[in-house]
């Protein structure tokens, strides 16, 4: 901040005169300066935060120094060099000069021209100078004032127009400024003031777009100055757009469409000419010749995609006949081209931007014929009979009432007849050249007609202003398309009024039959429809799938179908059998029954049942033969399910039961492809899952079992075959089984490669015996052309029989991955029926059922591959037990009756988490054992009801009363399986249990902490390997730590328990060895972690507890080096000692004091190094000055070693004799050696002595001394190679004592 303070008082010395009192600017706010930082920072956040707090300080300080200050500061910050802060001081200026009006913009623009002088300024700064005055103008223009002041005006226009001679620095940024300036100028001002000015630029308009779009502009604002006399005395023509100026007119865009390359958007010239033209009445020689004919022929990106971004945005600005000539035209047969050419990923999509132009125009647009003509013209722009318009687009939903309803009505009329004449239809190179002598015209209009009905159903979803009887319309036309053919016209059936021009064949029905049911998928989750109260009230119910008058979508399409069905004038396109039409019967008489009893049983429940009834009928014209013995089934069911007579008497044991029934139903439809079918059976199961009994869950949990998987009346058969028959396009849930396929395919060819079939290779040699035998002993080479003819024949006989064997072989793989892969997928959405139940029904008792085959699914996803979807699946498995099940807040409360059964239970689950190899699994059925625990300890058992709380108000006392509570938990019972485990986890060597596993344990359950702490107790010495002992005193810590603890035992045994710990802790301790092994030292962290607690606990608490034998382990344990080598261990050791009154001892220096006469310097000298920053002595170790090291390694008594030869460790004060912080301190004083244990004062010689060994020091940086007097000098330039390797040897151990010297520090601390 000093170096800025001192730049800003240079600054305000050179500009001196514009300031009266710059020192005294500078010094009354350092925050005021801070603002011009904050202003040209990159960030513009903190550049406009700072423009707003400065303007604010000027007007609360009103001081003209500032002011001026401001303004110089401002002007000079236009040219920085940073293109971040020139736009920050720009706007700033902007403010300013728009906050205080008093300020002239003449004398501001003055400035500017003289700070950022052209002329003047040197050839390097030529660039910031530039910009320094176009940012000044725009700080003018922008501040509003500009248009006001003539003279600046003037001044401002004549210095962009100096600018523009600049473009390889400002581009076209002045020209741009110079028409935005010129738009916002009244019509006189431009005429008294501008037009002599740009009367040139006006003239040469034809010259550069930039000019061109100067004229623009100026015949758009000042249409009373700019008239076509005076236009013809500018550039010889009364209009712009001409024959005559056409081809000008081409190139002047062109131009603009490269320049605007990188922008990605119109430019403005061309919008503007397309508006002059519209206003000259030349649109059409506009669009015609300049586009299509000039614009078009130019095959460039930029020229391209500017005539696209013209015809989106002419759209809002064209009339119906002029929308019909565009989009017929050229330029949209370019754009279908272009978007079929671009469906690859690498190619530039322009399809999503002239969708968006096109939802702006409908947005913006209320005229309903003009939206009409857009909607219709992009949806005849076809690719060989299918629209570009993508048939999902949304843009439908804009489009006003009449021209949504005239939309249907000409999608319909174009499906029943389709007009391949109307359409502007193309056909890429690509099909060009794979065109065969098929019936084009058909494959066209199946395409159309695919496109048609797919756009219908969208709109169902899309649009906005759309009524009951638009969708109904809409639906029925698409179920009577798709299973009916009409015989003759008929007028009592409006679908059937009008005949196909071409008859649909099989493939147009199947594929109007597909986007049916994702239709009807659309009605079951549409939202109620109409403005009228009841409407408004079932929509803040959140119900859907319903009319407004509460009838489902649904049962309207099969009334529909039902009349249809009684029609002579029509047939299905599967008729009906006697039997088929009995059970169509009996499915809408039970629907009419069940519309009954809505008003009188749960209305949701009645809902289902007749969704699901409905669904099947509706899908009895699409599978008859497979929907029919559903349909019977699932009729029975129902008719028990609402019978009282069912719910008054038991059904036989050997009978199914209806629920029974009704489960293998739902899940039959589970394996259907159509998701409206699956969706259907989930909401009817969460109704029937209160009456769910236990086959009907065994049912489910069947598909789980791999024992079943064989079994071919399993749900996974009907998985397969309703796979292979259909394949509908709107079940997407298929898509993600791709990805493992392929991957699993390359597998198996590699494996039948490397493959040899032993006995295709035995028949292979019996064939070529057989060959070489027809000629007897004869070579290969003798043998006549019919012998190798015959043989040959063999031979490819052979392989021919082998490939297809290869083929048979891959064949059966392919089918087995296919059904892998089924399997999977099924099992997931059954996975789906197992959430449901555990969320609505935590409080059946059914849910213990659920624990072990989760569990083992768990275990079987563990074992198997590893591909995405096996790894998806077991995350999904693992979610629903966590989360559904063992988190979920409610769980069953009638458990009574249960107790053996959930006991037994929990000794399974715990046995099997002993005996499991891997420990994450082992997780997952400890936590199911604690949820056990949870639901035991939950219920309140009939013979011993809860204990109550004297107070019933005392909230602590109900909580106590809670825990004390053991509920229908058998504690001891339980307390014996978790004693085994704790056993095994302490004693065995891999055990897959962990210590967070019983941390949980005792947290949640402190109930079982008594009968389990002596085992940990026991285990503090008894455990056979050392991290074990750890685990011991870990989880004894953890479980002494809890308070609920105190609530089971009583004082006496707490008492008891601390003692016995504090011994067995020091048994423990006591086996330590020496040196301390790398597993031991865990051991002893966390044996003094706990004796730490247990000595507070017996301070706080002033036990009875005898600390005599703790006390001598723990003071022989201070002897051991590896304790006070390691800083954890030396920190928890002292303070463990504490508690026993030992503090930990610093170590004394063996120097003595300085004589009490001596001056200790308290204060560091200026430009003097501290002790600790020192270079230390490289010659460690090695004989200097005459004086060798000591026998033992030791460096020599302070007594013996002479000025200068002190270790680095005595330096730093860790060994007697050195001195850390003071240097006075210990053997030397002012730098001079004591002699003789140091008692008499010494001369005043010590800093020149200091200082001539640092100039020695300093000569011999780059030189290597030897030890003694008479070793002679190696130059550093001319070392041996043993003086390099002692070099490095040196380095190596100075870095290694440094280490050692940081760690000791560290202890020290």
């Amino acid at each position: 901040m000093a170096g800025m303070e001192e730049r800003e008082q240079m600054e305000q010395r050179d500009g001196g005169a514009a300031v009266t009192d710059p020192r005294g600017v500078l010094r009354q706010s350092r925050a005021f300066l801070d603002f011009f930082w904050d202003i040209a920072k990159p960030e513009q956040e903190v550049r406009l935060e700072a423009t707003e707090s400065l303007l604010r300080h000027l007007r609360e300080g009103k001081k003209d120094d500032e002011l001026k200050y401001t303004l110089k500061r401002l002007v000079e910050g236009l040219g920085a060099t940073r293109e971040a802060a020139r736009p920050g001081f720009s706007l700033a200026l902007a403010q300013v000069l728009q906050a205080f009006e008093e300020i002239p913009l003449c004398s501001i623009l003055e400035q500017i021209k003289e700070k950022h002088n052209l002329e003047k300024v040197k050839k390097k700064l030529v660039r910031n100078a530039a910009f320094g005055n176009f940012f000044g103008v725009m700080a003018l223009f922008q501040s509003g004032r500009l248009v006001k002041d003539r003279k600046a005006l003037l001044e401002s226009i004549q210095l962009l127009q100096q600018l523009t001679n600049y473009q390889t620095h400002l581009r076209d940024l002045p020209r741009k400024t110079l028409i935005d300036i010129t738009s916002e100028v009244p019509e006189t001002v431009f005429e008294e003031v501008l037009f002599d000015i740009l009367q040139g630029d006006l003239s040469s308009a034809f010259t550069s777009p930039e000019n061109l779009h100067l004229l623009l502009v100026g015949m758009q604002k000042f249409p009373g100055v700019l008239k076509p006399k005076k236009l013809k005395k500018l550039f010889g023509s009364p209009t712009v757009v001409n024959k005559e100026n056409i081809s000008r007119l081409v190139e002047l865009l062109k131009s603009a469409a490269k320049s605007e390359k990188e922008d990605k958007k119109l430019p403005s010239v061309v919008f503007d000419l397309l508006q002059v033209a519209l206003k000259e009445g030349a649109f059409e020689l506009f669009w015609n010749e300049v586009v299509e004919n000039g614009l078009l022929k130019e095959k460039s990106g930029p020229v391209s995609y500017m005539c696209y971004r013209l015809l989106g945005s002419a759209l809002p600005l064209l009339s119906v006949e002029q929308l019909q000539v565009v989009l017929k035209g050229k330029v949209m047969l370019h754009y279908g081209e272009h978007v079929v050419a671009t469906q690859f990923p690498q190619g530039f999509k322009f399809a999503a931007e002239m969708e968006g132009y096109i939802d702006t125009f409908l947005s913006g647009c209320d005229d309903p014929e003009r939206q009409l003509a857009v909607m219709m013209g992009f949806s005849t722009l076809t690719n060989q009979g299918k629209p570009v318009l993508l048939s999902t687009s949304r843009v439908v939903r804009h489009l006003q009432a009449v021209a949504l309803q005239k939309y249907i009505s000409w999608l319909k009329d174009m499906f029943l007849r389709p007009d391949l004449d109307c359409c502007l239809d193309f056909s890429s190179n690509r099909q060009k050249q794979n065109r065969e002598n098929a019936d084009i015209a058909h494959q066209k209009a199946a395409r159309l007609r695919k496109w048609i009905i797919h756009r219908l159903v969208n709109i169902t979803e899309s649009a906005t202003k759309k009524e009951e009887s638009l969708v109904m319309d809409i639906a029925r036309f698409c179920f009577f398309h798709a299973f009916f053919v009409a015989k003759k016209k008929n007028s009592q059936i409006a679908e059937a009024s009008v005949l196909p021009s071409e008859p649909l064949n099989e493939r147009d029905h199947t594929e109007t039959e597909n986007y049916f049911f994702g239709l009807l998928q659309t009605l079951n989750t549409l939202p109620v429809l109409g403005d009228t109260a009841k409407a408004a009230a079932l929509r803040e119910k959140h119900v859907h799938g319903v009319t407004a008058d509460g009838k489902l979508w649904i049962f309207l399409l099969v009334e529909y179908a039902n009349k249809l069905l009684s029609s002579e004038h029509v047939k299905t396109v599967k008729p009906f059998t006697k039997e088929q039409r009995d059970i169509w019967e009996r499915t809408l008489q039970s629907v009419k029954n069940l519309q009954k009893k809505e008003n009188k049983s749960d209305s949701a429940k009645v809902g289902a049942f007749q969704q699901l009834l409905l669904s099947m009928a509706i899908h009895l014209f699409k599978n008859q033969s497979e929907t029919l013995d559903v349909l019977s089934d699932l009729l029975s069911c129902t008719e028990r399910a609402f019978s009282k007579e069912a719910k008054k008497k038991k059904t036989d044991i050997s009978e199914p039961g209806w629920v029974e029934v009704m489960v293998e139903i739902l899940l039959s439809l589970l394996a259907q492809p159509s998701l409206l079918l699956r969706r259907i059976s989930k909401s009817v199961f969460v109704w029937i899952c209160p009456s769910l009994t236990k086959r009907g869950l065994q049912l489910i949990l069947d598909v789980f079992d791999p024992n079943q998987e064989e079994n071919e009346e399993s749900a996974v058969v009907v998985m397969e075959e309703s796979n292979k028959k259909t394949k509908s396009s709107q079940d997407m849930d298929e898509e993600g089984s791709e990805d493992s396929s392929d991957e699993d395919s390359t597998d198996t060819g590699d494996e039948e490669s490397e493959e040899v079939d032993d006995n295709f290779r035995s028949q292979l040699m019996k064939v070529l015996q057989a060959g070489n035998a027809l000629e007897g002993d004869k070579s290969d080479e003798e043998l006549d052309d019919e012998a190798m003819m015959a043989l040959d024949k063999n031979i490819s006989a052979l392989f021919a029989e082998q490939q297809k064997r290869i083929k048979a072989k891959k064949d059966e793989k392919d089918r087995m991955r296919k059904e892998k892969i089924l399997r999977r997928d099924f099992k997931a959405k059954v996975l789906d029926l197992i959430d449901v139940f555990l969320l609505k029904q935590a409080e059946n008792p059914l849910v213990f059922d659920i624990i072990e085959p989760l569990l083992q699914l768990i275990e079987q996803c563990m074992s198997s591959d590893s591909d995405k979807q096996e790894v998806d699946f077991l995350q999904k498995t693992a979610s629903i037990f966590k989360n559904s099940l063992c988190r979920n807040k409610q769980y069953c409360k009638r458990v009574a009756s249960l107790q053996e059964d959930v006991h037994a239970l929990v000794q399974r689950l715990v046995k099997k988490a002993c005996k499991h190899t891997d420990s994450a699994v082992a997780l997952y059925y400890f936590s199911a054992s604690l949820y056990l625990l949870k639901v035991l300890k939950g219920n309140t058992a009939s013979t011993l009801p809860p204990p109550e709380p004297e107070k019933q108000s005392d909230s602590r006392a109900k909580q106590a009363c809670q825990l004390l509570n053991p509920g229908c938990l058998n504690v001891k019972k339980v307390a014996v399986i978790y004693q085994q485990a704790l056993t095994q986890f302490l004693s065995k060597r891999n055990s897959p249990l962990t210590c967070s596993m019983f941390h949980d344990l005792f947290k949640r359950f402190p109930i079982m902490c008594k009968p389990l702490v002596d085992t940990l107790v026991e285990f503090i010495t008894a455990a056979a390997r050392q991290h074990q002992q750890a685990m011991a005193c870990l989880l004894l810590h953890k479980v002494l730590l809890l308070h609920e603890l105190k609530l089971f035992i009583t004082e006496e045994e707490w008492e008891e328990l601390i003692s016995r710990s504090i011994s067995q802790v020091t048994e423990c301790l006591k086996t330590l060895g020496k040196p301390i092994m790398k597993a031991e030292k865990e051991k002893v962290a966390k044996s003094l972690e706990l004796l730490n607690f247990l000595l507070k606990t017996v301070t706080g608490q002033k036990l009875n507890v005898k600390l005599t034998e703790v006390e001598k382990v723990l003071l022989t344990l201070n002897q051991l080096e590896d304790i006070g080598n390691s800083p954890r261990l030396d920190s928890l050791y002292w303070n463990v000692m504490r508690w026993l009154n030992y503090t930990k001892p610093k170590k004394e220096k063996a120097a003595s004091k300085p004589a009490e006469g001596a001056e200790s310097l308290k204060r560091k000298k200026k430009g003097f190094l501290p002790e600790t920053k020192k270079r230390k002595n490289r010659k460690k170790g090695i004989q200097e000055n005459g004086v060798t090291p000591g026998e033992d390694g030791e460096p020599a008594a302070p007594e013996e070693q002479p000025l200068g030869t002190e270790t680095p460790k005595q330096k730093k004060g860790l060994v007697p004799g050195g001195s850390k912080k003071n240097p006075n301190s210990g053997g030397r004083e002012n730098g001079v050696a004591k002699v003789g244990g140091g008692d008499l004062p010494t001369a005043n010689g010590g800093d020149a002595v200091a200082d001539k060994k640092k100039k020695k020091r300093r000569r011999n940086r780059k030189r290597k001394g030897a030890a003694g007097d008479e070793a002679e000098q190696v130059p550093a330039a001319k070392k041996t190679k043993g003086s390099v390797v002692q070099d490095t040897q040196q380095k190596q151990n100075k870095a290694k004592k440094k280490r050692k010297e940081k760690k000791a520090r560290v202890l020290q601390e």
